[in-house]
């Protein structure tokens, strides 16, 4: 039975336990990084439609705004490797980046493999020991190092260990939760874990129907409502009925809401949809009710036609009860209200999201209560550190829970080899 013996060990090769390794090698220390999987750098690969959307150029606190999953916690790590430091650390291997919208930074060749490719070599330059395909049973704690149980009996010494191993979500890239035992057994505390950037569903009748699906609303603004009809959330983006309910970037911002509603009890959470978000809904009615009266003899529909895609209109104008050929001259002004208030917020209930497996990010993980902010230390024990989705951290989709990922590794390398150099 073999044992190996090296300074920092990192089990994970996500984007997360890749800098992790990186950033403890360019410390000096003797680094192995293990993976269970054949390919490292699986969900980088697939991240941004197979692009990679490497971080976000948006300021740090608007930033830390779009992780409201306890994005605050990350201030300390930030001061000392930020989003900034990502974008520079790419184009020093290498990788140019482009902006997009939001200030999404994606590398210019818009191929996800150019940055897993350069992270690979960096680990290669810095001698990093690479084993992949490689499933760690057990961590057995100790004083002065640790020793790591793989599944064929073999044993692993280390000085300090990073579990970087990622959440519950996207579990195709090897993210299927072994970490939380690991760190349950150095007497960490997990949150409740469950899913975020998730599309949800509906038992509507026109979802089951089947009315909407495959229709996309582009720059709406949705909204989650709680029990008493007023605003949890909103999020200005597109979204897209689906044959079981909503998905699209509005949808997946709103998720990890509706959830925390189903976590409180509630069977079904009411979503509003404003077609209009820079419109008063009085400001609307006039401009409608002006064309209505200046062509009476018009249908209405073709009043209204252009102001939402056709088939979003026609569900509106058959929902209240407005005949394609009903003539302006004949429509009461309570139709046209009714009409135009379901542009302003239309209203329907969400009755689950799809589950963990399907979901982009896990919320929940371990509590960063028991981490040490500005070096991703556990409270708990000595030359244990944790970096990425893991930890109880997370944002929306737009590239901050990989700034997150590669931040915490980035931290949890550096000072996992300072303390065993």
């Amino acid at each position: 039975m073999n044992i190996l013996e090296h300074q920092v060990t990192v089990i994970g090769g996500g984007p997360s336990g890749l800098m992790a390794a990186i950033a403890a090698a360019e410390q000096g220390a003797s680094t192995l990084l293990i993976d269970k999987g054949k390919k490292l750098g699986k969900k980088l690969a697939i991240s941004g439609g197979g692009r990679c959307n490497v971080t976000n150029r948006l300021p740090q606190d608007e930033l830390i705004k779009h992780i409201p999953g306890n994005g605050r916690f990350l201030y300390s790590a930030f001061s000392v490797f930020n989003n900034y430091d990502i974008i520079d650390f790419f184009e020093n291997l290498g990788v140019a980046l482009k902006e997009e919208d939001h200030g999404r930074m994606f590398p210019a060749s818009n191929q996800a493999k150019d940055v897993v490719n350069a992270l690979l070599t960096r680990l290669e330059d810095l001698n990093v020991t690479v084993r992949k395909s490689t499933v760690v049973d057990a961590i057995h704690y100790q004083s002065d190092q640790h020793t790591i149980i793989l599944d064929d009996g073999e044993k692993i010494n280390t000085k300090a260990i990073i579990i970087s191993v990622g959440g519950k979500a996207v579990p195709h890239t090897g993210s299927t939760g072994d970490g939380y035992k690991w760190a349950k057994m150095a007497g960490h505390t997990i949150t409740d874990l469950y899913p975020t950037e998730v599309p949800l569903k509906s038992n509507e009748t026109f979802i089951k129907e089947k009315q909407l699906q495959g229709l996309a609303l582009r720059n709406v603004s949705l909204s989650v409502m709680n029990p008493k009809g007023k605003k949890i959330v909103s999020h200005r983006m597109d979204m897209l009925f689906t044959h079981f309910g909503i998905s699209g970037p509005a949808t997946l911002r709103c998720s990890q809401y509706v959830v925390k509603e189903f976590h409180k009890g509630a069977d079904a959470v009411a979503m509003e949809i404003d077609c209009y978000p820079d419109q008063k809904e009085q400001t609307l009615l006039d401009e409608i009710m002006r064309l209505t009266n200046d062509t009476p003899k018009k249908a209405f529909r073709n009043i209204v036609k252009g102001y939402v895609p056709e088939r979003y209109l026609d569900f509106l104008l058959n929902k209240n009860e407005i005949a394609s050929d009903l003539k302006a001259a004949n429509i009461s002004r309570e139709k046209i209200e009714q009409f135009i208030h379901d542009l302003k917020a239309f209203s329907f209930q969400v009755h689950d999201s799809l589950p963990m497996e399907k979901a982009f990010v896990t919320g929940g993980g371990v509590s960063i209560k028991e981490i040490v902010p500005n070096t991703m230390q556990s409270k708990k024990m000595d030359r244990l550190y944790f970096s990425g989705e893991i930890l109880d951290i997370h944002g929306y989709t737009g590239g901050y829970n990989i700034t997150s990922a590669l931040v915490t590794g980035r931290i949890a390398g550096m000072n996992a080899a300072w303390e065993v150099l």
